[in-house]
């Protein structure tokens, strides 16, 4: 198995993005349950790139698995373009946002699946109140040792990634204080947030074994933990990041992940070895991502110092450097660098509402930005 040349046809690290898009109605800016009339024609075009999410106005799409940025990029572009023209055909929009600035959970229609029916059984106003839209970025893996490896050490930058994803400063037609309120949304959740370290897989098996002996779950894809070996793919599947605005944020963020994971398994081959921290110290700094983004100051653990997250972005960008061109990727990795001056979605939002104190406003520009670079099909 090829671990390094994404021209191999069995490229171990190959990239898969899934998107959360919320369904807008142009004339009122609020979300609508829409995506029943939307799933049928887009499964003749998508087949299953295209799901159900448990309310009718989230729509969530997946890429193939790609062995490059540069094919991930085509699939992002055209899935966002398949998606908006099938709402199109019927006079609606969509966003890529962490939430909706203003529409309430409270007044949206569930998915009439008994899987969406049964979580809200279980958990009541926490599951009905999930109306937030992520990004899932998976990576592959050589092997299930490899991917809790990976994991243990991938875990501290989670918060970084956040940071620089943030897309959700809004909710139910508040300002939050937060640059991500998606986060605080999710944390009602059972089994989120960062995960703990584990000693091999074996370990992490009998744990996910423990909890469907019990009556905790049924598989292991309720594990939904910031980053997470998933249980059918083969992959170590991200799921920190709030859905990013732009295109262009996306595939940063994603080629970021890969060339990470990439990075991370280069030292390991050389015994380099990189720290794994304590999940209690990595909250420290998921929390002062979530709420201030990219103007907060994360903990350097080992120096036991703040650091300008921004600052962060750089030395984020360095560490990969010597990967990135062997994943073709140094463009959308260094494009973190512009995020990081010119700030996250969250940061347009605010800009966007203190300019115009109009949340339609705020959803006009969503719009826009979603569909950058991105034609209609």
């Amino acid at each position: 198995m090829s671990v390094y040349n994404p021209s191999d046809s069995d490229f171990a690290f190959t990239l898969g993005i899934e998107e959360e898009y919320q369904i807008i109605d142009p004339e009122t800016r609020e979300l609508r349950s829409y995506i029943t009339q939307i799933l049928e024609p887009g499964r003749t075009i998508l087949r299953e790139q295209i799901k159900p999410e448990m309310h009718q106005s989230i729509v969530e799409v997946g890429t193939r698995p790609c062995r490059t940025i540069t094919e991930a990029r085509a699939e992002i572009i055209r899935l966002r373009g398949t998606i908006a023209g099938l709402a199109a055909h019927h006079g609606l929009k969509i966003i890529a946002a962490g939430t909706h600035p203003f529409s309430s959970w409270m007044t949206q229609d569930i998915f009439p699946h008994e899987r969406y029916h049964a979580m809200v059984g279980e958990m009541q106003d926490a599951a009905l109140q999930l109306l937030i839209f992520g990004m899932h970025c998976h990576v592959g893996m050589p092997n299930s040792e490899t991917a809790l490896e990976l994991m243990n050490v991938a875990r501290y930058l989670g918060p970084h990634l956040l940071a620089l994803s943030t897309s959700s400063p809004f909710w139910m037609g508040r300002n939050t204080g937060f640059k991500s309120y998606r986060s605080v949304i999710f944390s009602g959740f059972p089994r989120t947030g960062t995960p703990p370290s584990f000693n091999s897989a074996g370990e992490f098996e009998r744990y996910i074994q423990l909890l469907i002996n019990t009556g905790c779950i049924d598989n292991g894809k309720k594990i939904w933990w910031d980053l997470r070996p998933h249980p059918f793919f083969g992959t170590l599947e991200f799921r920190v990041c709030d859905i990013a605005t732009r295109v262009e944020e996306c595939l940063a963020l994603a080629a970021t992940m890969q060339a990470l994971l990439v990075k991370f398994y280069t030292m390991f081959e050389t015994n380099t070895t990189f720290r794994v921290y304590r999940r209690a110290l990595i909250n420290e700094n998921k929390w002062r991502a979530q709420r201030w983004g990219l103007e907060s100051k994360l903990i350097d653990f080992g120096k036991q110092t703040e650091v300008e997250t921004k600052a962060l972005v750089h030395e984020l960008v360095a560490l990969v450097d010597d990967v990135v061109d062997m994943l073709g990727s140094r463009k959308e990795v260094e494009y973190l660098l512009k995020i990081a001056d010119e700030g996250s979605s969250a940061d347009r939002q605010l800009r966007v509402f203190a300019d115009t104190n109009d949340l339609r406003m705020v959803v006009d520009s969503l719009i826009a930005e979603t569909m950058e670079g991105v034609a209609v099909l």
